[in-house]
């Protein structure tokens, strides 16, 4: 069974509390602009997944109830900042298992200002003896220590350390990423932010955790995003073929002992979980990185699209800041990753990131992505990582 992306849409990302709304006013605003992009009525939606990481248990319910009182099933999704790429994968679950021909995948969140904290969905630093990620965060404090910085900036910070002591990675390279995808969101209107920066300019902005920079790291955000998932056969019925694109592979990932045997924190974040996701997904299609052509990954932190680069197999270990130099990774690049302008500057709204990843992709491989699209883009790569942990690859194609 195939299954296939029929119909988009997303809020713009805000800086919390700069909009008076709810989260179900968000929802509903990315909801029918999805209902719409797909041509059909949310009486045809036949199951629900909906992510959210700092609401209440059944703020599923709430959040579609906006667009309709039909008693279909919702789950509430939440895997830290994986969660919207985990409310598409259930979709598509839903779909490919036979169970529905028709699936609603909605994330959201409404956050508050601030960075966020280490301590899981309070948001606060916490108490890392019962924060689900107290384990990652200790390897960090057994290598580094603790200092009265924001907890997940400092564990991606020591990661970047790390990787500038082992390979030679310079604090330029690192603001390369957040140049190209701060310069990226210009053509985003979607994107919390639209303004253009050069390296000097990341590298002179206010420190954070060295050697991250406060535009070097994702922001907190308002927003939300949807995506139609459909089976072939709906496709087919209702004439949607110029819409669909496929959900050619995907794969979730959680932390194994990799993630802690080196006592890193390069690994305590992801590396081992998102270089096995990738594995999956290129082995499950027999293809591999040099046959993709856009990719949305999850530069939370500039160190993490470095980290990703590897983990994808976009370039060797430790050649990813010369690869981001070399503008491989921008238009007219080998790839362009992160054409919407990434979590660094089109937002991080938690629940919704994953889902408008997917979003910026369909429109990408429809044509559809104005200013910001790559040319005759065909095969397109998401991917959504969260501590904690779990990694979600997801191939794309027309």
């Amino acid at each position: 069974m195939r299954s296939y992306i029929v119909g988009v849409g997303m809020t713009k990302f805000e800086k919390p509390e700069s909009r008076d709304w709810q989260y179900w006013d968000m929802a509903k605003e990315a909801g029918t602009a999805a209902l719409t992009d797909a041509g059909i009525g949310y009486e045809d939606i036949q199951q629900a997944a909906v992510g959210y990481c700092f609401q209440a248990s059944t703020a599923g319910q709430r959040a579609v109830y906006g667009l309709g009182l039909t008693g279909i099933p919702v789950y509430n999704v939440n895997n830290n900042c994986a969660t919207g790429s985990t409310a598409l994968m259930m979709a598509r679950q839903f779909v490919e298992g036979g169970g529905s021909d028709c699936v609603l995948a909605l994330g959201f969140e409404k956050m508050a200002r601030g960075s966020l904290g280490g301590g899981g969905s309070d948001g606060g630093a916490g108490d890392f003896r019962t924060s689900p990620v107290a384990r990652h965060y200790g390897i960090m404090a057994a290598a580094h220590g603790f200092e009265m910085t924001p907890p997940t900036a400092q564990i991606f910070g020591n990661a970047a350390r790390e990787h500038m002591k082992r390979y030679g990675t310079t604090e330029a390279q690192l603001a390369a990423v957040a140049a190209k995808n701060h310069r990226h969101s210009t053509g985003n209107p979607y994107a919390q932010f639209q303004d253009p920066y050069t390296v000097g300019e990341v590298l002179a902005a206010k420190p954070i955790h060295h050697p991250l920079t406060r535009l070097q790291c994702s922001p907190t955000s308002d927003g939300a995003a949807a995506a139609v998932v459909v089976s072939e056969r709906f496709v087919e019925e209702r004439g949607l073929g110029d819409r669909a694109v496929e959900i050619a592979a995907q794969a979730m990932t959680t932390d194994t002992e990799a993630s802690f045997a080196s006592g890193t924190c390069i690994d305590a974040v992801g590396l081992p979980m998102s270089r096995e996701a990738a594995r999956q997904v290129y082995e499950s299609v027999g293809i591999g990185a040099a046959d993709l052509d856009v990719i949305e990954l999850h530069d939370c932190f500039s160190i993490n699209e470095l980290l990703t680069y590897e983990a994808l197999g976009l370039c060797g270990e430790g050649e990813s800041g010369p690869l981001v130099e070399s503008g491989a990774t921008t238009h007219g690049g080998r790839w362009v990753v992160n054409p919407s302008g990434g979590l660094i500057s089109k937002g991080h709204p938690l629940g919704a990131t994953g889902i408008a990843q997917a979003a910026e992709l369909t429109w990408q491989l429809r044509g559809e992505a104005g200013p910001r699209q790559v040319p005759d883009a065909r095969t397109a790569l998401a991917h959504n990582i969260g501590l904690g942990g779990a990694a979600v690859v997801t191939l794309l194609r027309r």
